[in-house]
């Protein structure tokens, strides 16, 4: 779902102030006290009562003497069935006891997860229970739940300043204490801004900003202005709420942050402040009629305007003020008495957009129409993003291999509507360089360890803040091995960035596959890790808002690139997820068919951990049974058990921990039996945990995002539908005379450009980036998708904007006027016709050859094939710079063209065979093997085209060297039979000849 938008600069995704912010507290209710109340009285009863009945009525159970041959030889009565029942009874109540002792002694230390006391998980149930309700409004509550208290609490916690603690990393228990008073200081904070605005409004301070011309390379932005007038550039969002949406001068309005125009009227806040500030009227002369009316009509569309009524008459129509003319030609704060709302201007009024202003959802939503949903989840995107690459390639490969007269085609579909919104938001929104660190680093973390025989520790949530890395740890491991240091405490492990960029791939097994991201608190994003929870986890809320966390969950468990493998089983939700990675995703009808499934895996694994003398799967993870039986299992359970079935995955919860397995529940009421972790997901998108001290912006997966990623997934499946990919190419080129394109891209080798001249400066090579990009993309780029791929780690809008008026700049307009580089409905960046590159005209031509005319004349098939393969002079943009280019790493192209080229080599061959012209096919393939070097469809053609010539000493050398290039791997099945098949002696031929 989308984010919520607020005034505050602190809800935005620049960086945020330190102004402490409001934390939801959980406070302590009348029902508290009452459950607290009859905890203590039921404790009392069953602890001193049970002991103290069972003594008046049937004494000490004990006997005087120890005589066990007398007792045998005593006759079996009544007296002696109630003594055997006393004796049970005394036992029971001693363990009970025991239950309380253990689970009071891990509440109030907060150290080591409880132990089991053997034989008594109903009755140790039921003990946590009661000292939980009793804990609860207890000076323990904040470290109650099972013995985490100590993480995120450092040794100085009491003396510590709580805006110094608000800055360490966030710790799955945060202090109670510092939450209360950085909540008092920030209600504080806001009740007496709230009390000072309308001050502020009632003696006319509302200002406004008109905004500048570029001057030389310097485009005004929000950003500067904010930095300028209010002193921290962090503050834009204010100014972009103040102004969302309303009326510009030019009759456009402000939908996005970087969209503003020279001309255009910016209200700021109260206390904006520097520049050339303009009192009105006393400074009305230097600013001139047509800016003071502007401003003065804007100033009527506020809401302030509107909040204060009346029914002054508006002082002019709108004009045009897209220039500069007649402005005082610096910056300028206007400073207007107030205004009264115009008749007929109404706040329903302003928010719709006249008719010749109406913008589809892609151009009025602040982040361009994308799922904010997945711009927010930069670890979530590059899995699928991976993975849905993957698919893709997978889907090709098989096409292409299907058999003899089996091609089915190499254009894979185009998305569109929300699968096309879905693709841009996962490319603009992936971070795969995140992704590669996180997993480098954990490996690396598991082989320093191993190294030094020291066991992986148990690690409940990891925190990913700044570009650092912070373990959260069950409980103080010594000291990390380096680079990793000590964190806030001895419970943090943490490793800067810098030094994970050292670490290198190590064959080692990923040691905490469980992890999943579950939201964002401040700046830092927390990943917890399900495999360790000692216990279940359960969540609550409205059903819809649980289906986006687990949707979530669900989808970067299966496609992560921390994790070699897993099981991730699905309970009442999810079906249609499954296809996102069938080797790692199941689906289960209902709770029945899981019980029946983790009773018999959770015996098999602790018959397996005692077999292998290990303690616990990461006693073992490392050591000689890795990528064995130590993949995680990780139950998502959407549909809320019955109290019946509740308890029975407790008891198989008591000890997943240990064996691997994970639970996370889902509960409409918010009351989970034997829940370890209790965590709510509101309606805002808010992900809450009292007991654990967090609440974060929760990362979800909604149900229109869930359905679009899950057709981008099944329209790439290979076994999806009778054709798979298609085999129309997306743009076609006038291939005729009359066809002559204006700018002509070589793309298909080194990168060149017929038509245009070369840019000057230091930019030039990002404008041939762009335009590279744009020639692969004829369907259309997402101006976000653009800026992303060329600037990975982020960019302002100003700057894209500034690069895209380059760009059009550069590539100029057609003989009609018309400019080469057009924005279509969507949004989307395209080109003109008249540009085009050698790829398009490659795919054309070996279009028009296989379905075109070429298909009816045989002359022509192959004078079109050969003009195809002669436009192949080696890879896709070769020789591109170094560190330039990285998008293409999720395209698939690199795919597509060895497959292109090969067939247009093994259509060419086929065309001269047909005339016996066996020279002229070993040429046409030799060409496509340059290009296509491990096509195994060129291998066997080459070796027909070959044995035609009845020269058996070229067709053994030809074998010799199809040998060489298989490498340690050997002749494919397929090769090695058709040289069985050619000439039989080819191995001993092979062998004499080197």
């Amino acid at each position: 779902m989308p984010r919520r938008r607020s005034p505050s600069p602190s809800s935005s995704t620049a960086p945020r102030n330190r102004t402490p912010q409001p934390v939801r507290v959980r406070r302590r209710t009348f029902g508290d006290f009452v459950k607290a109340f009859l905890a203590f009285v039921a404790l009392a009863v069953l602890l001193v009562g049970v002991p103290v009945a069972l003594a008046m009525t049937a004494g000490w159970p004990f006997p005087e003497t120890f005589e066990p041959m007398e007792w045998l030889k005593q006759d079996i009565s009544v007296s002696t069935f109630l003594s055997i029942l006393t004796f049970v009874v005394w036992l029971a109540w001693a363990q009970f006891t025991a239950c309380v002792l253990v689970e009071m002694k891990a509440a109030l230390s907060g150290v080591g997860v409880p132990g089991r006391v053997p034989g008594a998980g109903p009755s140790q149930l039921l003990a946590r229970q009661l000292v939980a309700a009793l804990l609860l409004v207890g000076a323990t509550a904040a470290s109650f739940t099972p013995s985490l208290a100590q993480l995120g609490q450092t040794y100085d916690d009491n003396q510590r300043p709580t805006v110094a603690a608000a800055q360490q990393t966030p710790g799955l228990f945060a202090q109670q204490q510092e939450q209360a008073a950085g909540t008092a200081a920030a209600v504080a904070e806001q009740a007496s801004h709230t009390e000072a605005t309308p001050a502020a409004k009632k003696q006319g301070d509302t200002k406004f900003y008109r905004i500048q011309p570029p001057e030389g390379r310097h485009h005004d932005s929000l950003w500067e202005i904010a930095e300028r007038h209010l002193g921290d550039g962090r503050r834009y969002k204010e100014i972009f709420e103040l102004n969302k949406d309303r009326v510009q001068p030019d009759g456009s309005r402000l939908s996005e942050a970087s969209l503003i125009r020279p001309g255009w009227i910016m209200e700021m806040p109260g206390d904006a402040r520097g520049g050339d500030l303009v009192e009105m009227p006393d400074d009305a002369p230097e600013v001139s009629p047509e800016v003071r009316q502007q401003i003065s009509d804007y100033a009527r569309t506020g809401d302030g305007a509107q909040e204060q009524g009346g029914d002054q008459e508006q002082g002019g129509d709108q004009e045009q003020g897209s220039g500069d003319e007649g402005s005082s030609g610096g910056t300028a704060h206007v400073d207007l008495p107030q205004q009264r709302p115009a008749p007929g201007t109404g706040h329903a009024d302003l928010q719709r957009p006249a008719p010749d202003q109406v913008a589809t959802p892609a151009q009025d939503s602040s982040s361009f129409g994308l799922p904010e949903a997945l711009l927010t989840a930069p670890l979530l995107a590059a899995g699928l993003l991976g993975a849905l690459g993957h698919r893709r390639r997978q889907a090709l490969w098989q096409s292409a291999f299907a058999g003899i007269g089996g091609r089915r085609g190499m254009e894979p579909p185009t998305p569109t509507g929300d699968a096309l919104d879905v693709q841009d938001a996962l490319l603009v929104g992936a971070d795969p360089e995140g992704v590669r660190l996180l997993d480098r680093s954990l490996r690396g973390l598991a082989a320093s360890l191993a190294a030094e025989s020291r066991p992986l520790p148990t690690v409940y949530a990891a925190w990913m803040s700044n570009g650092d890395l912070h373990l959260q740890l069950a409980q103080p491991s010594g000291k990390p091995p380096s680079p990793w240091q000590l964190g806030q405490d001895q419970t943090f492990w943490m490793l800067a960035r810098a030094d994970a960029e050292t670490y290198e791939d190590v064959d080692t097994a990923a040691p905490y596959p469980g992890l999943v991201s579950l939201g964002t608190m401040d700046d830092s994003r927390l990943l917890l890790n399900l495999e360790s929870v000692p216990g279940i986890v359960s969540l609550s809320g409205r059903e819809e808002d649980r289906a986006a966390v687990f949707a979530s969950v669900a989808a970067e468990l299966a496609t992560n690139g921390w994790s070699d493998r897993m099981t991730i089983t699905l309970v009442g939700f999810g079906e249609d997820l499954t296809a996102l990675a069938p080797s790692r995703l199941r689906h289960l009808d209902g709770i029945e068919a899981l019980i029946e499934t983790m009773e018999a895996e959770t015996r098999q694994r602790r018959g397996a951990l005692g077999a292998a003398g290990h303690d616990s799967v990461l006693t073992g993870r490392t050591g000689p049974a890795q990528h064995t039986r130590w993949a995680p299992h990780l139950v998502l359970l959407a549909a809320e058990p019955s109290p019946e079935d509740a308890m029975t995955l407790a008891e198989l919860a008591a000890d997943a921990s240990r064996l691997g397995i994970g639970y996370l529940v889902g509960t409409g009421s918010g009351d989970l039996p034997g829940a370890a972790w209790e965590m709510e997901i509101t309606g805002e998108g808010r992900l809450l945990a009292p007991l654990l001290g967090l609440e974060l912006d929760a990362q979800l997966l909604p149900a229109a995002e869930r359905r679009a990623v899950v057709e981008l997934f099944t329209d790439a499946d290979p076994e999806h539908g009778p054709d798979g990919p298609g085999t129309t190419p997306p743009f076609l080129v006038d291939i005729s005379e009359q066809g002559r394109p204006a700018v002509y891209a070589r793309l298909v080798g080194p990168y060149e450009i017929i038509g245009l001249e070369t840019p000057d400066g230091e930019r030039s090579a990002l404008l041939h980036e762009a335009l590279a990009l744009l020639l692969l993309h004829r369907e259309g780029v997402h101006p976000r998708v653009l800026s992303s791929a060329l600037w990975p780690r982020g960019v302002t809008d100003d700057v894209r904007e500034a690069l895209l008026d380059r760009l059009r700049d550069w590539l100029g307009t057609d003989p009609d006027g018309t400019p080469r580089l057009r924005t279509d409905d969507a949004g989307r960046l395209t080109l003109a016709k008249s540009v085009v590159s050698d790829l398009d005209v490659l795919r054309s031509l070996y279009h028009e050859a296989t379905q075109g005319r070429g298909v009816d004349s045989r002359a022509v098939r192959g004078r079109l094939l050969t003009d195809a393969l002669v436009l192949v002079r080696g890879p896709l943009l070769a020789d591109r710079p170094e560190g330039r280019y990285r998008w293409l790493t999720h395209e698939i192209v690199d795919a597509q063209l060895p497959l292109l080229v090969a067939d247009t080599g093994l259509a060419l061959a086929e065309f001269h065979m047909e005339k016996n012209r066996a020279e002229k096919a070993i040429e046409a393939l030799n060409a496509a093997l340059r290009t296509a070097p491990s096509d195994e469809r060129l291998w066997n053609e080459l070796l027909r085209a070959t044995h035609a010539l009845d020269d058996p000493e070229r067709l053994t050398a030809l074998a010799s060297d199809l040998l060489t290039r298989s490498g340690a791997r050997g002749l494919p099945p397929r090769t090695e039979a058709l040289l069985d098949e050619l000439l039989p002696t080819w191995r001993d031929a092979v062998a004499a000849a080197g």
